[in-house]
């Protein structure tokens, strides 16, 4: 059995993932994305990925406290939202994508890391 503090901190730990990912998946339900910047929309939907999921990253790895797990954690979220979006009127799925926000991750992780390293 769980203790409250022990729930109490799984919740603490587990609750801001799963609004982000919740969230994540808001957004990737949106039918448009398309800013209207031309050229640029390309290079903003695809920071917007790698921040988001850099944001997914950090929280996973504070969550399960490994790097590895938590990349392949948000990877597997990374694949399956890209497959939620396939079926979006309006949305693709793109194998891209999938590599941004892995990039993403690997880069949430790695700065969560650097900054909870004892100085």
């Amino acid at each position: 059995m769980i203790s409250r503090v022990s729930r109490s901190r799984v919740v603490g730990l587990w609750l801001p993932v799963v609004a982000w990912a919740a969230l994540i998946f808001a957004l990737s339900s949106l039918q448009s994305v398309d800013s209207g910047l031309g050229a640029w929309d390309e290079v903003l939907r695809s920071l917007a990925h790698a921040t988001e999921y850099a944001v997914l990253g950090a929280l996973l790895v504070r969550a399960l406290e490994r790097p590895l797990p938590a990349f392949a954690l948000g990877l597997a979220y990374a694949v399956s939202d890209e497959l939620h979006q396939h079926f979006v009127p309006g949305r693709t799925a793109d194998p891209k994508d999938v590599a941004i926000d892995a990039l993403g991750v690997m880069a949430g992780i790695a700065l969560y890391r650097r900054l909870r390293r004892p100085a």
